[in-house]
């Protein structure tokens, strides 16, 4: 019952997400009104199309990432974005959800917070089923493409105790605060299994639980664009490989902010 005394804080990037975002939040905040969440937090980025003033509309705070460190230049993708709106939480736990899913209900918040009631567990992860959509024909499943060919492949193959979960890449999660500021953010599309694999390698496998959220469904990204995601991807399981020993020869690098625990403290 521990979690129930800890604040809860619900993150939630976007970046030209107008469209999407409005329903979400008005979840969110009616989560805050009846007092299961105490901070709704939009962390917001160069969006064109107001995404921002339509959360702050509906009750959600928002911080504009592009002014936290502006030292480091413009906001350089999805986990960059995270990073910096992660200081701007308050709660004892952060729940992250993506602003892009249709299929969102309350139930997402619920599922994520309540497993870290339970003693040792760190990390909750969501999962769910992906539908299909193309025009007015959605099929059951068929999303999820970069997860299917690429994620749960690499899992498998070098850290087969994480091959459980059935959605690495889920932007569905949560922990607490203290977690992720210990922890650092690749910048882009490698922040999901960049997290999962660190969170592994501190806690173990007994730390970490995935829940049903049911169905979700987003937009389908073109296969131009899959590609760098996928490269992304490697690039930070490929970083993490070649600090256990298991790859030489190959430049594997960190796109990726620190913690911000010892960017704090060095403040």
């Amino acid at each position: 019952m521990a979690a129930r005394r800890e604040s809860i804080t619900v993150l939630v990037p976007a970046r030209d997400e107008a469209a999407t975002i409005a329903p979400i939040v008005r979840d969110l905040v009616a989560l805050r009104a009846d007092g299961y969440v105490q901070q709704v937090l939009v962390a917001e980025h160069d969006s064109t199309d107001g995404t921002g003033e339509v959360a702050a509309r509906l009750g959600a705070e928002v911080v504009r990432t592009g002014e936290v460190f502006p030292q480091l230049g413009p906001v350089a993708g999805k986990g960059d974005n995270l990073w910096r709106g992660l200081t701007a939480a308050r709660g004892d736990i952060v729940c992250l959800v993506d602003a892009d899913s249709t299929d969102f209900g309350p139930h997402f918040v619920h599922r994520l917070i309540d497993p870290l009631r339970e003693s040792g567990v760190a990390y909750v992860k969501g999962f769910y089923r992906r539908p299909w959509r193309d025009g007015d024909d959605v099929k059951p499943t068929g999303g999820g493409r970069v997860t299917t060919l690429m994620a749960r492949p690499l899992l498998r193959r070098f850290y087969p105790e994480l091959a459980w979960l059935q959605q690495p890449l889920a932007g569905e999660m949560a922990g607490r605060r203290s977690l992720f500021e210990s922890l650092p953010f690749a910048v882009g599309y490698g922040l999901e299994i960049g997290l999962l694999i660190d969170v592994y390698r501190r806690a173990g496998t007994a730390a970490i639980r995935q829940v049903d959220l049911d169905s979700r469904q987003n937009r389908h990204r073109p296969l131009e664009e899959l590609g760098p995601m996928s490269d992304a991807i490697l690039e930070s399981v490929a970083a993490r490989l070649a600090e256990e020993g298991r790859l030489t020869g190959v430049g594997a690098r960190r796109n990726e902010r620190p913690p911000l625990a010892e960017v704090r403290a060095a403040a």
